[in-house]
């Protein structure tokens, strides 16, 4: 396989490998805790991704757009590009966190290392390479996660069965009980913070990933205005976009409780599938289309698009299918509280089918320069969401809030199908799409 097949590849197995290690975290989570405080974990921890996708203001993207072009006068000026896009959102992770301390607590102070290491792993693939980000947030953060997770987990359940299970003496087992019962009430506490450590060998990780790569030169008078000229629309568009991805959860937990919280996230879990298989596949293609529509190429934005849409559809369409068909058994192994959940997994399912079939389609809008708009069908899509949310919620729980969500994920997707169709004669499938299943064409896209 070429070296631009292997990046595609390996930016769907890391995507693979981190939908997995998600999936048996929440596993995890649901089996060892009750439903309200496996709900107050995944409300938590929602908050904590929407924040920190708020506060990267995008800067990610901005600079593997000015990376993959800098790459015709040697990169000149790129560390300047990285220190500008680098100090506001620290700033403003910071902030956040200092905000959000006194309601969520210790997992907070991860914010700013989140925002750090997410930036600087944008670098290395703006440079040409998916090994860091494949290797440190496609595996190496999930399975740490998982592992501290289900660490605590074990200590959670070795304290219940201390609960139960205490000195013969009548006195005695009360005031084990009693120990029991307190430290197994907070170890549930400590589930955000073991959720948030891994990120911090990922900073140091990408930090190590970047020496040599990034030449250090003089500051660039205009580096920075060039930089948020260009990402200040897009900067909106990710903050509203991460609104979009974790909003729901917390709607529910707000409207509905956290037991509904925990049964909503526990069966829509596997939309992180199609999530991380796109991004997989989008942070593999997207300098190649920025290029491609920089130079006014259509048919080979065409084929990149065509050949990402169809490996999207390839690797995903089986798993939507088979969770639909298996959604009663596969339910079951988050516990007995999550079986009522199998109408959320159909619309899931069917609402996912529709989005993969779309394709990459923001990522397209937004290289070939459109990101007011695509800012415009984010803010249509979140409007929708949170409009169906509060419609249906109050009365349906998280089946309401599925519901809401598959309304934004419609809006999300045909509305810049559309405009790619009007625009430039886009489309996610057409003459290049059965060619693209033969990797070495593929390749070659």
């Amino acid at each position: 396989m070429s070296p631009v097949g292997r990046r595609e590849a390996a930016g769907v197995a890391g995507a693979v490998c981190s939908a997995l290690a998600q999936f048996a975290l929440v596993v995890v989570v649901t089996r060892a805790f009750t439903a309200a405080e496996a709900g107050a974990f995944f409300t938590a921890t929602a908050l904590v991704l929407m924040v920190a996708g708020v506060a990267k203001l995008d800067a990610g993207n901005g600079l593997v757009y000015f990376v993959a072009r800098a790459r015709t006068y040697d990169y000149l000026g790129i560390s300047g590009y990285v220190r500008a896009a680098l100090v506001p959102c620290l700033v403003i992770s910071a902030a956040a966190a200092a905000v959000l301390y006194p309601r969520l607590g210790p997992v907070v102070l991860v914010l700013p290392v989140m925002v750090a290491g997410d930036v600087l792993l944008a670098v290395t693939r703006g440079f040409g390479t998916m090994r860091p980000t494949v290797l440190l947030d496609g595996l190496l953060v999930p399975c740490c996660q998982l592992v501290l997770v289900a660490g605590t987990a074990f200590v959670n359940t070795a304290l219940a069965n201390t609960a139960f299970t205490g000195p013969a003496s009548a006195g005695t087992a009360s005031a084990g009980t009693a120990f029991a019962s307190t430290a197994f009430a907070g170890t549930a506490a400590w589930l955000p913070v073991a959720w948030g450590l891994p990120y911090v060998p990922l900073l140091v990780l990408a930090v190590v990933a970047l020496r040599g790569r990034v030449p250090r030169t003089p500051y660039l008078p205009g580096t920075a205005r060039d930089l948020w000229r260009h990402t200040a629309p897009r900067s909106v568009a990710g903050a509203v976009q991460a609104v979009f991805q974790r909003v729901d959860v917390v709607i529910v937990a707000v409207l509905a409780g956290p037991v509904q919280a925990a049964v909503y996230t526990a069966a829509t879990r596997f939309k992180v599938v199609g999530q991380l298989a796109n991004q997989g596949l989008a942070q593999a293609v997207q300098p190649r289309l920025v290029r491609a529509l920089a130079e006014g190429d259509h048919d080979r934005a065409d084929r990149l698009y065509q050949a990402a849409t169809v490996w999207l559809v390839v690797l995903t369409w089986p798993v939507w299918l088979a969770y639909a068909a298996l959604a009663p058994w596969v339910l079951r192994l988050f516990g007995p509280t999550y079986g009522s959940a199998v109408p959320i997994a159909l619309v899931l399912s069917g609402t996912m089918m529709v989005a993969t079939a779309c394709g990459m389609v923001d990522v397209v809008l937004t290289a070939a320069g459109h990101t007011s708009t695509s800012l415009l069908n984010l803010l249509a899509a979140v409007a929708c969401t949170v409009a169906l949310d509060l419609a249906l919620v109050p009365a349906h729980g998280a089946f309401g809030a599925v519901a809401g969500w598959s309304g934004g994920v419609l809006v999300k997707n045909l509305l810049p199908l559309w405009q790619l169709h009007r625009r430039y004669g886009l489309h996610p499938f057409g003459r290049h799409t059965l060619s693209a299943l033969r990797v070495r064409h593929w390749a070659a896209a």
